[in-house]
């Protein structure tokens, strides 16, 4: 049970770093954080019923945060390189 709160509190560090903050990076990281709380999540009902299925889906979980990873980095820098900052209340022209 200890597990689902530590993931709970991960998880709503992240939800609460993705709205409050605005820069990119700490906003990814936060995405990071929330996708870690829910492989938390998956592997403590893995061992609970028994199943391997929970640690299949981390795995999946983790291919899918690293190809997150590269290319939401590779999107920021070509961002800074374009504008100069990683903050996104500056990009409002990008909308257009």
């Amino acid at each position: 049970m200890n597990y689902l709160i530590l993931a709970i509190v991960i998880f709503c560090i992240g939800v609460l770093g993705l709205l409050v903050r605005r820069n990119l990076i700490v906003m990814l990281m936060s995405v990071e954080l929330m996708l870690s709380a829910t492989n938390i999540t998956f592997v403590y009902f893995s061992k609970v019923w028994g199943v391997l299925d929970g640690q299949v889906a981390v795995l999946l979980n983790f291919v899918m945060a690293a190809c997150e990873a590269a290319v939401g980095l590779a999107i920021i820098v070509q961002l800074f390189k374009l504008k100069g900052t990683v903050d996104i209340g500056n990009w409002r022209e990008l909308k257009k």
